[in-house]
């Protein structure tokens, strides 16, 4: 009997092994694909020469290294970070439709976005930076604000209703300011709600790349207490898991990894609730250790995938649509499955 158990865990982590080496294969090959396709298509062979230093073909180069690389890098640091914080989201509140922007830290960065567009009168075109800055303040602010109440709420659920009031209360504040905004403004800010990997740039990178680093460690760190939290706080407990702190530090490392992406790339919708589905349903598992990494290769996945759609001959559409149109069916099949 211990020989059969034995063998069946080295063919369950062989078949793990094998599914996440088919997955990482498809991931480069969207990662090259994705530099390729364009207006301009570029050849695999020129790809590999620009990365690895050759620099003849000036304009290839530039448009390989200072347009393509950063919105390809930009869309597996969305993917990953949007991918896990909703598996992370859909565990901690038991909830299969949970996402990463339930605790309302999106709209937050909406909030600050809306504010500085359309209140000030600011214009995107002066300083990216300072858009940025405005949504890491509004998300940061929002976040605050769940944690101090995830102290005082001891119910999940009921956390959740408060995230979602709050959301609904930046919403219409964000609809006051639109109603009293200029239309150039208006405009601005739906085009930054419609979300863009492109507007993403090396020196954003520098500071967005390392923000998802650490807090995608941080979530996978958690995962002991994610297996616990899964079968319930009462269970949790009795594995010795501190409830209030694995709260707050699973609302923390959400809140980075959701604030973070929406503050440099916009709202990016579905990604978060679909891809936790995918990775259970492909690995078989309800194991965090194995969820998290894979949420990480199959979220990069989708969002290079969709980047790749949205880049059309004569236009680029934004991801905000291509994701939705990717991750909506997925929902929907989910539900109907579950009834």
């Amino acid at each position: 009997m211990k020989n059969l158990n034995s063998n069946q865990k080295k063919r369950s982590s062989t078949t793990i092994y094998s599914i996440f080496g088919g997955l990482f294969v498809v991931f480069l090959l969207l990662f090259v694909m994705d530099l390729a396709w364009g207006n301009s298509k570029i050849s695999f062979v020129q790809i590999i020469r620009i990365l690895f230093g050759n620099r003849e073909d000036l304009i290839t180069s530039e448009i390989i290294l200072n347009f393509r690389l950063p919105k390809a890098i930009t869309a597996i640091l969305a993917g990953s970070a949007l991918s896990v914080s909703g598996l992370m989201m859909q565990t901690f509140f038991r909830n299969p439709l949970a996402d990463p922007y339930v605790l309302g830290v999106s709209s937050g960065a909406s909030l600050g976005v809306a504010i500085v567009m359309m209140a000030t009168g600011f214009l995107l075109g002066s300083s990216s930076w300072i858009v940025v800055l405005a949504a890491i303040i509004g998300a940061v602010l929002v976040m605050m604000l769940i944690v101090g109440v995830s102290f005082k709420v001891q119910n999940a659920v009921s956390l959740l209703i408060v995230g979602l009031m709050l959301g609904t209360i930046v919403a219409s504040i964000v609809g006051v300011l639109q109603y009293f905004s200029n239309p150039d403004a208006i405009k601005l800010f739906v085009m930054w709600n419609l979300g863009s990997l492109s507007a993403v740039s090396w020196q954003h990178l520098s500071v967005l790349a390392p923000l998802i680093f650490v807090a995608l460690i941080g979530a996978f760190l958690l995962h002991h207490k994610l297996d616990g939290m899964l079968l319930g706080e009462n269970y949790a407990r009795s594995l010795g898991i501190s409830i209030v702190q694995s709260r707050f530090l699973i609302i923390v490392v959400t809140s980075i990894l959701a604030g973070s992406i929406t503050a440099f790339a916009g709202p990016i919708g579905f990604v978060g609730i679909a891809i936790p589905h995918i990775a259970r349903g492909l690995f078989r598992t309800a194991s965090h250790k194995i969820l998290i990494p894979a949420s990480f290769l199959l979220g990069s996945m989708l969002l290079l995938l969709c980047d790749i759609v949205s880049q059309l001959p004569t236009y680029t559409l934004p991801i905000n649509t291509i994701s939705s149109l990717c991750g909506a069916p997925i929902i929907i099949w989910i539900i109907l499955k579950k009834r």
